[in-house]
């Protein structure tokens, strides 16, 4: 399954439930479902809430891109630390489970 990047993103900024997506352009014209999900889309839904900017969001999103990829290195890392302590690929998958 694919992350979405962009919402967890917005997610972090202003609390949960903060945003939605525009339905129409600024033009009047419908906006496909499959097209809606980018940052021109967004609406502001909940009061008080700020609109961060694209760079904000964009940044945020690496931070989370790379968090995910901090977190594999770590597991294959960790596994190949158990392979150099002589343990075996069924022992490693038996510990770590998977």
């Amino acid at each position: 399954m694919n992350r979405d990047y962009l919402q967890e993103a917005l997610a972090t900024f202003n609390g949960s439930n903060w945003y939605g997506w525009k339905t129409h352009d600024d033009d009047g014209n419908k906006i496909p479902n499959e097209d809606r999900m980018q940052y021109k889309y967004i609406k502001i839904i909940k009061d008080g809430a700020t609109m961060p900017t694209e760079a904000e969001v964009n940044a945020k999103i690496q931070e989370l891109k790379d968090a995910e990829q901090a977190a594999i290195d770590k597991k294959a890392s960790g596994k190949q630390k158990l392979k150099d302590l002589g343990l075996d690929d069924d022992e490693i998958k038996a510990l770590m489970g998977a």
